[in-house]
């Protein structure tokens, strides 16, 4: 892995403690004191062992002064380690958890703000899988910062170069040792670190597999698909292995080495001791001080290799947490944007251009207004530009040219969410939490109350199937309402935008996949919906916006007629050829259903 990555990394790793630097350092200190205590302890075991051993020569008082000193100064160690081992063991823990899921929740956050084109490319069990998985990581991170990694680096980097003023012969072995070491697990490191990636990389497609399959579940059994399912998952899991082994492998040997770097360190420096000991240049309390370093550093020298293996082990799924915490959405709030206030209604698009492919256009100078409490039909073949239009009027985009404005202001001066808090949608997808209908309801009005929540299900035609269900409104429904029908779906969609009560309303093919009988209900309940308000319906059925004030038809991004429903047909344009077509004749076309279902004649072209 390069320096560079791995220092970049643990360096945001890090940062994302700024909210409780105090504590961090509160902490730090405690862990430079951990550090220097397994130094101090061999130190002043050497000095207790030197004057043992010289106490016949330089008598007993004298002997016992000093060593009256060296264990009061021993004791004094050891309690301060006892007081910093609390300090940490009570906070890092709680600081770790604490950390975890707060940066688990901005995450959360950050994802749900981001533009639709970046969900519409991300899987949303990778999106999970990484959320939850970086948040574990980052607690074990932080977790063994505050245990280990921070005395272990304050051990390795600052006390073992200061060995070499006790006895340079042995604290340079120490040194080419420790340093070979690490030299070695730098090596492995940049060895394995692409095919490290390479597993993160299946593990994510595991992820987006299994999310895939189990939020089609009806599809799998349906089409009996559980052991091709399978089949695919256990492909993409022997893929995984096959990547991961190496890495294991080569792991597995820095392990080993490891192991003789300690035998080999030990035997050296007692035998190095020995040595100079015979000839009157070390102390034996110099030997056993140079042991106690060799086994504590060596000890250090796991921690490190492990820490290392672990970031290594964690980098990529690590870079990934960080990615996508630093994707920008393509809209937010302009700097002094300001909430919208209460508006009237009145929408006007002048001269906007949008386009997702800079080779074509999918809203091409588009210009219309719109006065407060009409009803508006867009229409047009798919791609025409229709749902990108309310796209930008709901701020999903922002227009490349042109203005879009509600009561004369530009919506791009005004907050995001004050805006939208001014426009219902009613999807042709009725889109449901895996919660109660009260809850689902109160979507886009918490603080409402169960007696508005009644009249709100009333006019939307869903106060009786709720009330069948087997606990009315607190009935839990399954995931994206799985349990209801489509039409009950829907009239739930309705009844969530009537108790949001906003002045704008964007009917997105509200009943496009419903029967007759169910659409006519919702039809009831879409009129309760539209009174008084400025309305935007998208639709491909034609009969459901005979009463629309206006009637926009798109095509290759552009109006390229507008007027009343009748107006359109007597020009004998596109929007009369749609007409005709979707009642397979023109003949047919001049009687079509309306809103509740009632035959309506339509307008001949000599009237």
């Amino acid at each position: 892995m390069r320096a560079s990555l791995f220092v970049s990394i643990y360096g945001r790793v890090l940062g994302l403690l700024r909210p409780v630097r105090r504590l961090a350092v509160v902490l730090t200190l405690a862990n430079l004191a951990l550090a220097a205590v397994p130094f101090l302890d061999p130190i002043l075991f050497g000095k207790a062992i030197d004057l043992l051993t010289h106490a016949a020569a330089r008598g007993a008082e004298a002997t016992f002064h000093d060593g009256v000193r060296v264990f009061a100064l021993w004791a004094a160690v050891g309690v301060g380690g006892i007081g910093a081992r609390i300090l940490v063991s009570l906070h890092a823990d709680r600081l770790a958890h604490r950390q975890r899921l707060d940066v688990t929740a901005k995450f959360f956050e950050h994802v749900l703000q981001l533009h639709l084109a970046y969900h519409r490319s991300a899987h949303s069990g990778r999106l999970l899988k990484i959320m939850l998985q970086g948040g574990d990581q980052l607690f074990g991170l932080w977790l063994g910062m505050f245990r280990e990694h921070l005395s272990t680096l304050v051990a390795l980097l600052v006390l073992l170069p200061l060995t070499v003023l006790l006895n340079w012969q042995m604290a340079l072995i120490m040194i080419v040792l420790i340093t070979g070491s690490g030299l070695l697990t730098a090596y492995v490191t940049r060895r394995t670190f692409s095919a490290q990636g390479e597993v993160e990389a299946y593990r994510s497609a595991m992820a987006e597999r299994a999310g895939d399959a189990i939020g089609n579940v009806v599809l799998v059994q349906s089409f009996v698909r559980l052991s091709a399912e399978m089949r695919l998952m256990r492909d993409v899991i022997e893929r995984l292995l096959s990547a991961q082994f190496p890495v294991l492998n080569w792991w597995a040997v820095v392990s080993v080495l490891q192991g003789a770097v300690a035998t080999i360190t030990v035997i050296t420096i007692f035998a190095m001791g020995a040595w100079l000991n015979l000839k009157g240049q070390a102390t034996v309390g110099e030997i056993v001080t140079f042991m106690g370093f060799a086994t504590h550093l060596l000890g250090r020298i796991d921690q490190v290799v492990g820490f290392v293996n672990g970031l290594f082990m964690e980098a990529h799924s690590l870079r990934e947490f960080f990615e996508v915490l630093d994707t920008r959405s393509a809209v937010a709030d302009h700097p002094g944007a300001r909430p919208m206030e209460p508006i009237r209604g009145r929408v006007e698009f002048d001269r906007v251009s949008f386009s997702y492919d800079p080779q074509r256009r999918a809203l091409d100078a588009v210009s219309f207004a719109v006065e407060p409490g009409q009803s508006v039909a867009l229409v047009g073949e798919t791609g025409a530009g229709k749902s990108t239009a309310m796209a930008l009027l709901h701020r999903q985009d922002d227009p490349q040219e042109g203005v879009i404005r509600i009561d004369g202001i530009d919506i791009r001066e005004v907050t995001i969410d004050s805006l939208r808090a001014q426009i219902g949608v009613v999807f042709q997808e009725s889109l449901l939490f895996y919660r109660s209908i009260a809850d689902n309801l109160r979507v886009g009005r918490p603080d409402a109350t169960d007696a508005e929540l009644e009249e709100a299900a009333r006019l939307a035609r869903a106060h009786d199937f709720i009330r069948r269900q087997p606990r009315a409104y607190q009935t839990q429904i399954g995931e994206r309402g799985s349990n209801l029908s489509g039409g009950e779906r829907q009239r739930l969609a309705i009844a969530r935008v009537l108790l949001k009560n906003p002045p704008l309303l964007i009917l997105d093919e509200a009943t496009s996949a419903l029967d007759a009988e169910t659409e006519a209900q919702v039809q009831q309940a879409l009129g309760n919906l539209k009174r008084g308000r400025t309305t935007f319906i998208i639709a491909h059925r034609l009969a459901t916006i005979r009463d629309a004030d206006l009637i926009l038809v798109f095509q290759n991004g552009r109006i390229i007629e507008r007027g009343g429903f009748q107006e359109l047909v007597r020009q004998g344009g596109y929007f009369a050829r749609l007409v005709a077509t979707q009642f397979q004749n023109p003949a047919a076309a001049e009687t079509v259903s309306g809103p509740g279902g009632e035959p309506m004649s339509l307008p001949s072209d000599d009237m």
